[in-house]
């Protein structure tokens, strides 16, 4: 709880910094970050995103499948960097034969913040990448051996490519590798979301 805390008050203050710069310049969110000449749209200085998540779990040696929801909020300062905070709920899965007992219910949910680097081009097609660091939580609903409810550090890094159907509205599809560490040991996962991104 107290990294959750720490990443949203640092995400509001570098918010409130980026009004400041605002109000002292020329430039208006309301106008959008940036505009490239001949391009279909502006770089939103707010987006907001939802999405289905797929995630490839290996806590314990063996892989297993879980699904639910990704949201996300970013807030661009200039057209190529901003920050996102994301939230990543799994809210189905099962361990199959990777754990024993085996067959498992398997519930995650993860919070963090970090970084965001936009190629803001001319087309329809924006590739990105973000790296995020915060709390990975996982929860089954049978205790078994040493899987039970643990939490611990998640870092998830990687990117994907957002696609333009209006100026305001994304499709984006995003592929990432997810650090966790676990029972003191290093694991390495893999998640995939798609969903849509409003901007504002």
């Amino acid at each position: 709880m107290r990294v959750a805390i720490f990443l949203l008050g640092g995400f509001l203050f570098f918010s409130i910094s980026a009004k400041a710069q605002w109000l002292a310049g020329s430039s208006s969110p309301q106008s959008g970050i940036a505009r490239i000449s001949g391009s279909q749209h502006d770089i939103d200085p707010w987006q907001v995103g939802i999405g289905y998540q797929y995630n490839r779990d290996n806590l314990t040696g063996t892989p297993f499948n879980t699904q639910g929801i990704n949201l996300s909020l970013t807030r661009y300062f200039t057209g190529w960097f901003g920050v996102e905070a994301q939230l990543g709920a799994a809210l189905a899965g099962s361990t199959g034969q990777s754990s024993t007992p085996p067959n498992l219910d398997a519930k995650s949910i993860f919070i963090g913040a970090g970084p965001r680097v936009t190629y803001f081009n001319r087309s329809r097609f924006e590739p990105w990448a973000h790296v995020l660091i915060g709390l990975d939580h996982y929860r089954f609903t049978q205790n078994g051996g040493i899987l039970g409810s643990n939490s611990a550090l998640g870092y998830p890094f990687g990117g994907g490519v957002d696609t333009y159907l209006t100026p305001h509205i994304v499709f984006r599809a995003e592929v990432d590798y997810v650090g966790s560490r676990f029972f003191s040991l290093n694991q390495r996962s893999f998640q995939a979301i798609g969903g849509f991104v409003l901007g504002f």
